[in-house]
């Protein structure tokens, strides 16, 4: 199948960018932890908005040699969340891990860094309603390309050094997993009964958003404490389905700096 290939050659494209790191020589690994209010809505499982708390954790990892304008950018974002309907008396679980990786090109105005270049990601996740007998999970699975920019502007402070940070991935194209509109599990993987289940999708039909405003403060040349706001909106109406999750959280973590010499 044409689409699987598709899967498996973005999905190794991120594997090699995550593997070009031997000639890398500064690398910034920042390790965060958020809190806050997610909305889940997914026709598949009920008609009702879900609303809850959850937890974000976040690893990011950008390399680049110091004679170059060429950045690798990895990140890694796992998120959980419990959410209730308007009556509650009903739940919803929901998780997903995301792995983004891409490369930038970066631009130095004074106090101001612009960066610019675009994102593979992959999606990995599920829904669950705690109430349905009959479809009580949704799987969750997308490979997007994404456009990405990065604004950064130093400043000095209380005697440190600061840096506020603004970064925006807008998918444009990929594809995704999908049952159609009533069909089952059991119809797909037992009875393997297809049904366009791997969809094609553009930024009309998964209309997203992902974007980080971050502060940082330099504690040391090696150490930064970071505070800042992660917002993640997935949407999708795919095969007379329609779903999103509205994550929003507070981020706190550190940036550990390190550098080593040439090869």
């Amino acid at each position: 199948m044409r689409i699987s290939k598709r899967i498996v050659a973005v999905g190794s494209w991120l594997l090699a960018i995550g593997l070009h790191v031997n000639a890398q020589t500064d690398i910034k690994n920042t390790y965060q932890i958020g809190f806050g209010k997610t909305e889940v809505l997914d026709t598949y499982l009920s008609q009702e908005k879900f609303k809850g708390q959850g937890i974000t954790l976040m690893a990011t990892s950008e390399r680049r040699k110091p004679d170059s304008r060429w950045s690798t950018l990895m990140e890694h974002e796992l998120y959980f969340t419990s959410a209730k309907d308007r009556t509650e008396t009903v739940s919803e679980l929901a998780g997903e891990y995301m792995l983004l990786a891409g490369r930038f090109h970066q631009w130095t105005f004074g106090r101001w860094d612009l960066q610019a270049g675009g994102m593979g990601t992959l999606n990995l996740g599920f829904i669950y309603n705690t109430s349905n007998s009959n479809n009580p999970a949704q799987g969750r699975l997308s490979l997007n390309v994404m456009p990405s920019g990065i604004v950064s502007y130093h400043f000095p402070l209380w005697k440190r050094q600061w840096t506020a940070r603004y970064e925006l991935n807008l998918p444009l194209a990929g594809v995704m997993f999908s049952p159609n509109y009533g069909q089952s599990y059991y119809e797909i993987f037992s009875l393997g009964n297809y049904d366009h289940n791997i969809v094609p999708t553009t930024f009309i039909s998964t209309p997203s958003l992902r974007h980080q405003l971050t502060v940082d403060c330099a504690v040391s040349s090696r150490l930064t404490l970071r505070v800042g706001y992660l917002g993640n909106y997935q949407q999708a109406e795919v095969n007379n389905l329609k779903s999103h999750i509205y994550n929003h959280r507070f981020m706190i973590g550190v940036v550990r700096t390190l550098r080593y010499a040439n090869e």
